[in-house]
């Protein structure tokens, strides 16, 4: 027990309306349950228990695809990085929408291609063990291989209602699948059932080989739509004049009158691994300027972790899918006065032209341009056209073409499939092999759209801009500069702002590319672009500037560069969405690099939870969060950002530092950071001779080298205690390719026994300045031999003190 509130508390407040942490504070401050007023009726109070008229499904979300040797297996240690609330008047409709908002690429309790073993065996082995897709292993025993209710209640140990419930929705499907069922004779009670059982549209239209369109014609024809209900916590006892929505098949009549043609805002949906809060704080802000505008809000979303789906937040809350269907359907219901797509993420961007080739009024920039500025190919062209420099690139027609051009440019080289979030199947080859299989994922994670391979560029830096345009011209933007080098995912990154290492010149050349592409893409609203900043040995002076990406939407720094720069990006963005009160332009990073305060995100991995997983940063998106501290210096704001983070810590004094490296290290680096720690009075140890040589040549004497038996688990820990080590230092940057390999062991063996790692040469650098930097004698832990506060190294100033430094 914990007397505290959990993370399903929110899951049970907004599944049942009742505030739980709003009544627990009230009765904190001395109120009872009688003199509280119940927030959703308004005439009752809140010592009534919440009682429901629909079912609530809340499903976890897994992102455990994204990396390498992780165990799938799901258990006592939390795994999710994000979870879905679905609400409907049955079991098997909630169940059906709570799938698909989990990912939009699940039709409904159906099977998936990966969850199909061939052998009876494996399938029950499967089935026996908690994993992430248990539940399409289920679909798939019960749709393909016929196995019974109590087959699988002896395998699962489910109890049996639940399968009962399955069974019911695997009776429908089996139906709409039969040959003899086409959608010319499909009957309306038959359309009506598998609508009642949470079959979406396009669902049904896979199942009885027609499209999406064609099934939403027919259920039109039939006058079959979705009914608007309240969630009133008293299941319709007592009058509630709540906006706290959601819609069901399940139903004859809607709970409100549509009369207010407000504004859609599309949310961001579930948190995962490359969209979290920060959309959920772009989507309300633009709640909160909108009707600051005197515009009626109506906000859909379907994750209870959102402040989004706060009912007080907006005039309607519809908490349901965010699907073409769902949210046409809505939009249709409400004669809505257009709807917002640019502040949720990628979930809405990829609905966009469909609803803009469907008569659904989109507001801001045109989503033909943002179709333009996702597809690869289309988006190199324009920057071509426009005199923008890019990294060479190709769009796929065969892999002999792909690595064609890959001799020819020289590996490594960049596989960028289209409308995917947090760099999904993005991965560096550095050889033929490498290119073919990931040009097989990156076709199968996005089949519709255009894969472009491009030249990856070693060495270079990132800069990050998210910007703000109206009508194609820039209001307001902000420049961010990576710690790491390009190649590592902007989520992952560590950003600067303002940028340490730029010149006014470089700052005014990414100015003038933000209005080029502002222009070229008619762009109303926000957007964000990522460049590659690159050396040129014939004007040192004058760095090459490629652009390698652009969204035409809010991205996760805006929240970041808001609170930095003390100006709201999502509030003026909003403003040029819908043409109201658009502020005039103007350049926040003029005079910048005499700001007297530096702010540095940095990322927060969870690692520790996610058994067999590799902590290597690459292409693809890691992170599950982040962390954003102020500083006097880039130095001190760095230091502060990484104390900052969950497992990190530096070495006690007289433990030892591990270092790794492979072939693709620079040398220097591990060196200098070898250096510093070995003069600080911790002894350096490394895997592997060839290490220890390359230190001792950067005048690091004494390396010892210890080489550990990671197979065995039994004496691993013991090894590793005996060595005293409470720092690895990881700076290898191929990513292996198996557990075999000295690298990834050494990072995991970190992760698994609570070691603080660092997995990056840029980051171990940085640190390393950022420690020689610190005043000595300043308080009250030792570290090395400097007598320094290890938790606190620096005054501690408010966010408001820091801004006010600027004035």
């Amino acid at each position: 027990m914990n007397a505290r509130l959990s993370r399903s508390s929110a899951l049970a407040s907004k599944a049942t309306g009742y505030p739980l942490a709003f009544v627990a504070a009230k009765i904190g401050l001395g109120w009872t349950l009688p003199e509280l007023q119940n927030s959703v009726t308004t005439t009752t109070t809140a010592c009534f228990e919440p009682s429901l008229d629909y079912v609530v499904t809340k499903i976890p979300r897994w992102d455990l695809s994204k990396f390498n040797h992780v165990s799938r297996d799901i258990g006592s240690c939390m795994k999710s990085v994000g979870e879905v609330m679905a609400i409907g008047r049955t079991f098997e409709e909630s169940l059906q929408k709570a799938i698909r908002s989990v990912d939009p690429s699940f039709a409904g309790f159906a099977p998936i291609a990966e969850c199909m073993p061939k052998e009876e065996s494996e399938l029950d082995e499967m089935l026996s063990s908690p994993t992430d897709r248990r539940l399409f292993y289920l679909a798939y025993a019960m749709l393909e291989r016929d196995y019974t209710v109590e087959r699988l209640h002896e395998l699962t140990r489910i109890d049996r209602w639940f399968l009962y419930k399955l069974e019911n929705i695997c009776k429908v499907h089996k139906a709409l699948k039969d040959p003899h069922q086409t959608l010319q004779n499909l009957g309306r009670a038959q359309l009506e059932t598998a609508k009642r059982m949470g079959f979406a549209d396009a669902q049904i239209a896979k199942l009885m080989g027609s499209n999406e369109d064609a099934v939403r014609a027919v259920r039109k024809q039939f006058g079959l739509r979705p009914f608007a209900k309240r969630i009133d916590t008293l299941a319709g006892e007592f009058p509630a004049p709540t906006n706290y929505l959601y819609t069901t098949y399940n139903a004859a009549t809607d709970d409100v009158a549509f009369n207010e043609h407000g504004t859609m805002v599309l949310g961001s949906g579930v948190y995962r691994i490359g969209s979290s809060v920060e959309f959920d704080w772009c989507g309300v802000s633009a709640i909160r300027a909108l009707r600051q505008l005197g515009h009626k809000t109506i906000m859909v979303n379907y994750n209870p972790e959102t402040v989004s789906t706060d009912f007080d937040e907006c005039d309607r809350l519809y908490f349901d899918e965010l699907s073409y269907e769902r949210v046409r359907d809505i939009y249709e219901m409400e004669t809505a006065g257009g709807v917002i797509v640019s502040v949720g993420g990628q979930l809405p961007q990829n609905i966009a032209l469909r609803l803009h080739q469907n008569e659904v009024k989109v507001l801001g920039t045109s989503p033909e341009k943002i179709d333009a500025a996702e597809d690869r190919h289309r988006f190199s062209q324009i920057l071509d056209s426009i005199g923008v420099d890019q990294p060479a690139w190709k769009e796929l027609v065969s892999v002999a073409d792909a690595e064609k051009f890959a001799d020819a440019v020289g590996y490594p080289v960049l596989i960028r499939p289209s409308y995917v979030l947090s760099g999904a199947a993005m991965n560096v080859a550095y050889d033929a092999e490498a290119l073919r299989s990931n040009l097989e994922l990156a076709a199968s994670v996005s089949p519709e759209h255009p894969v472009v391979v491009t030249k990856f560029i070693r060495g270079a830096r990132e800069l990050d801009i998210d910007a703000v345009a109206s009508n194609g011209e820039l209001i307001k933007h902000a420049v961010s500069e990576h710690i790491e080098d390009a190649g590592v995912h902007s989520g992952d990154a560590s950003l600067i702002l303002p940028p340490a290492n730029l010149s006014a010149e470089v700052l005014e050349r990414v100015k003038d590319i933000g209005n080029k592409v502002a222009r070229a893409f008619e762009i109303s609203g926000p957007f964000n672009m990522q460049i590659i900043m690159q050396k040129n040995e014939q004007t040192p002076d004058h760095p090459d500037l490629k652009v390698i990406e652009c969204n035409l939407r809010a991205s996760r720094s805006f929240p970041f560069v808001s609170k930095v720069m003390d100006s709201n990006f999502v509030e003026a963005a909003t403003r040029a969405i819908v043409g109201e009160g658009v502020p005039k332009p103007v350049d926040l990073m003029k005079g910048s690099d005499k700001w007297p305060y530096t702010a540095i995100k940095v990322p927060q991995f969870s690692w520790t939870r996610l058994a067999g997983a590799d902590p290597f940063l690459g292409v693809e998106m890691s992170s599950t969060g982040e962390v954003a501290c102020f500083g006097k210096t880039p130095e001190e704001a760095y230091l502060v950002s990484l104390l900052s983070t969950n497992g990190f810590r530096l070495p006690a004094p007289g433990k030892s530092v591990y270092v790794g490296i492979d072939d693709l290290t620079e040398t220097r680096i591990a060196q200098k950071v070898a250096k510093h720690f070995a003069a600080a009075g911790y002894p350096v140890l490394t895997d592997s001779e060839a290490t220890a040589q390359v230190l001792a040549d950067g005048g690091v004497s004494g390396v010892k080298v210890i080489k550990f038996d990671y197979d065995n688990r039994r004496t691993l820990r013991d090894a590793v205690f005996d060595s005293n080590i409470d720092l690895v230092v990881n700076l290898a940057k191929l990513r292996p390719s198996d557990k075999a390999n000295s690298n990834y062991a050494m990072r995991r063996m970190a992760v698994d026994f609570g070691i603080p790692l660092v997995n990056d040469q840029r980051c171990a650098e940085m640190l390393v300045d950022a420690l020689e930097a610190l005043p000595q004698g300043t308080a009250t832990a030792l570290y090395g031999s400097q007598e320094l506060n290890i938790e606190t190294p620096v005054d501690v100033k408010s966010w408001q003190q820091y801004l006010d430094m600027r004035k």
